[in-house]
């Protein structure tokens, strides 16, 4: 596959307006293209600001979904071009897998790619997977998934893949409340400025009641209050089910009896909800 170096991290405020802008008409093949950026120097000010935001205790080393962050805008790059084949504006996070090798540090330097696979159909419209990978003087330390759904014509005999195990029944090991502006205080500190986060005006253009929590927030949220342990090798596997409404009171619930720990996150004012479910194997 072609790849095309860039020497900076795209802004995302211009490619998600370009992405609205050119949504229509979209169709073919995924582009055959992988995006890289070599040797990116960490940002201390900016990774202890994410910490604080996703509640990780602060410190050098590197959150499990912090990467995902870095390689986020390659990912947007590679949406919003022309060649992508499905409008990036209505795009479902469905479900993110991280594996990291060893555990990373601040000192590291990091070469990222991220490429398109996968393009699949699905019971609700089509699937596609953006693959980011880390690699650090030659050695590939960490690796992430994340699938999109674009909803569309229903295709009942495609495959839904992997299910999410059922979430712990148990009382709540923690209740977080959400406030209104935490999309705007993620944003700050991923860049990740999708108005559907960002205010509850915005977020009403794109068909919620309010503006609701991004995903990758609940995951690095509920894999904070798993302990400092998750920054580890290791593999977690999030399925984002319910949005989470700003501002909302969560519970988090949590089974560690097993060699697999399977946590979640669910509504505080109707625990039959769901709003995420994540396992993580050491």
């Amino acid at each position: 596959m072609p790849v095309r170096t860039l020497t900076e991290s795209p802004a995302l405020a211009p490619l998600f307006a370009k992405a609205a802008l050119t949504q229509r008409g979209r169709r073919g093949d995924l582009p055959d293209v992988a995006l890289h950026r070599e040797g990116v120097v960490i940002d201390r000010d900016r990774l202890l600001a994410y910490e604080r935001v996703c509640g990780f205790g602060g410190g050098d080393v590197l959150p499990h979904t912090y990467p995902h962050v870095l390689g986020f805008p390659l990912q947007v790059a590679l949406m919003a071009d022309r060649s992508f084949p499905l409008p990036l504006p209505g795009l479902v996070h469905l479900e993110n897998t991280i594996t990291v090798h060893r555990r990373l540090t601040a000192d590291d330097r990091l070469d990222l790619t991220v490429h398109a696979e996968h393009l699949r159909p699905h019971p609700k419209g089509r699937l596609v997977d953006l693959v980011t990978e880390v690699v650090v003087d030659g050695e590939r330390v960490w690796q992430g998934r994340s699938t999109y759904l674009r909803r569309g014509r229903s295709d009942h005999e495609a495959a839904r893949g992997a299910q999410a195990p059922p979430l712990p029944d148990r009382a709540p090991a923690g209740v977080v409340r959400v406030p209104e502006g935490q999309g705007r205080a993620y944003a700050a500190v991923s860049g990740d400025v999708n108005p559907i986060h960002l205010h509850a005006l915005t977020a009403k253009a794109m068909g919620f009641p309010r503006a609701i929590a991004h995903g990758m927030w609940t995951a690095a949220r509920t894999l904070a209050a798993l302990g400092p342990h998750t920054a580890d090798a290791g593999t977690s596997h999030v399925w984002f089910a319910k949005p989470v409404l700003l501002p909302s009171t969560v519970e988090l619930v949590v089974d560690d009896s097993d060699a697999v720990t399977v946590a979640g996150l669910r509504s505080a004012k109707d625990p039959s909800t769901t709003h995420l479910t994540l396992t993580l194997e050491h």
